[in-house]
């Protein structure tokens, strides 16, 4: 199944893509996808609906994050080998781990705003889950079995807040619109292999990320059993998994988002995500 949610920001309704790819209402059969719908076994009650059967969703509405009120926003940094030649890193020997505010949180084609006295945006495609079964001192082996699904995030990051600045990472992940999520929830039954998914980017039309991820450092499989031994994850809960190279750090010159860039990005069978560039604004 393909999850949407729909709606302006802040009143998105829970909605399922039918055969043909457009968006049906599941107002009445759920009441969004949040981590009490996951905790309660949502995902299977979904399949003894057809999706045909269900109200259509006009295709100009917004689609919004797919996934609402996440308990936690776990992130990975440098979790591709070849990002982590291209920022000069050394490969790390276990997952390193930080958060993102589920604040940042935004709609897969909403506008991503920098920050006050931002300098150094920067961009990174990633592929993200959501927590489907708590997990708490799980194996590599049934790791995977605690994911509903899966989707695409832009792990929008500051490099001047993070890496310049004293303190954690996390002063460049939280800014609002640094995490848009979506477009859809696809669950885990339909990703047939997570560690051979091309994923890519392109800023202003030009493609600079283009990867797979079978590069990545510490499989899904592998990030769920560490983050476990540390952390118990909850249903609803969503990870981002780390991004390939063709970031803007690893660039000579190193080069950053401005306003009026364009973001265009998706992973293979997780759909397609675009964003605006926008400045900041005293509201």
């Amino acid at each position: 199944m393909k999850l949407v949610r729909h709606g302006q920001p802040g009143q998105e309704q829970p909605g399922i893509l039918d055969g043909d790819g457009r968006v049906r209402d599941l107002t009445g059969h759920c009441d969004d996808f949040n981590p009490a719908f996951f905790a309660s076994g949502g995902i299977e009650r979904l399949r003894a609906i057809d999706p045909h059967t269900l109200p259509l969703v006009d295709a100009s509405v917004r689609l919004g994050p797919c996934v609402a009120q996440p308990g936690n926003f776990i992130a990975v940094g440098l979790n591709y080998v070849q990002h982590a030649i291209e920022t000069h890193a050394d490969i790390p020997k276990d997952p390193i781990l930080f958060n993102k505010a589920p604040s940042c949180i935004c709609g897969p084609d909403d506008d991503v705003i920098l920050p006050k006295n931002s300098v150094k945006s920067d961009w990174e495609v990633e592929l993200a889950f959501v927590v489907g079964q708590e997990a708490y001192y799980v194996s590599e082996a049934e790791a995977l079995s605690r994911i509903a699904g899966y989707f695409i995030c832009n792990d929008v990051s500051e490099r001047e807040f993070q890496l310049e600045r004293s303190g954690q990472w996390v002063k460049g992940k939280m800014s609002p619109t640094f995490g848009p999520i979506g477009p859809w929830l696809v669950t885990s039954d339909e990703i047939e292999d997570v560690q051979n998914l091309g994923l890519w980017l392109e800023l202003n039309g030009e493609r600079i990320q283009n990867s797979n991820t079978n590069d990545m450092i510490f499989t899904v499989a592998k990030l769920v059993s560490d983050m476990s031994q540390y952390v118990r994850l909850m249903p609803g809960d969503i990870v981002t998994t780390g991004t390939p190279p063709g970031v803007g750090l690893g660039m000579k010159p190193p080069k950053y988002l401005k306003p009026g860039y364009r973001m265009r990005l998706g992973i293979e069978g997780l759909g397609v995500q675009a964003q605006r560039v926008v400045e900041w604004r005293d509201r």
